[in-house]
């Protein structure tokens, strides 16, 4: 479980760090995924980006990690749930590293439910022994997310002929 947890914890660090980057996108991407003035997007997104650099932080930590991990399964799951009400809308999700707008998808809204079960399995499990296999399990868990994602985009984009 040591794998997941560390996985989990470098996809709430890059989610944060991607809010901080590009905030000026996201900010609007956050208003409208929330279905608020553009004005609050940006504290939105700043409060969501501080709960999962706090979450990736305390994951590493034995002390907190059960924290850390339902932190973590609280943002996703916020994010699922605002995917699922804006269900087929044409928006930026945000859950990319460049801009692509698309209709949210059950594939958006499950990714961030499967994060949410995978952070509240953390919680639940105890959290294992470090061994080298470690490192390259967490490697694999990402290419496997991020190759997901691209996948999932590009099918999009052909159905929708973009």
């Amino acid at each position: 479980m040591l794998s997941v947890t560390i996985f989990l914890a470098a996809i709430l660090a890059s989610s944060a760090a991607h809010k901080v980057i590009d905030w000026r996108r996201l900010g609007p991407a956050t208003a409208k995924l929330a279905g608020v003035k553009p004005g609050w997007g940006e504290l939105l997104l700043a409060i969501a980006g501080s709960v999962e650099a706090l979450a990736a932080i305390a994951l590493l930590m034995p002390q907190v990690r059960v924290g850390g991990a339902l932190a973590g399964a609280a943002v996703w799951g916020a994010y699922s749930l605002a995917l699922a009400a804006r269900h087929g809308a044409v928006i930026d999700c945000g859950c990319y590293f460049a801009e692509r707008p698309k209709p949210v998808d059950k594939i958006a809204i499950l990714r961030p439910a499967a994060l949410a079960a995978l952070a509240l399995a953390v919680a639940a499990a105890p959290i294992g022994t470090w061994s080298i296999d470690t490192l390259f399990a967490v490697a694999g868990f990402l290419a496997l997310w991020f190759a997901v994602g691209e996948l999932a985009s590009i099918k999009v984009f052909a159905r929708t002929g973009q």
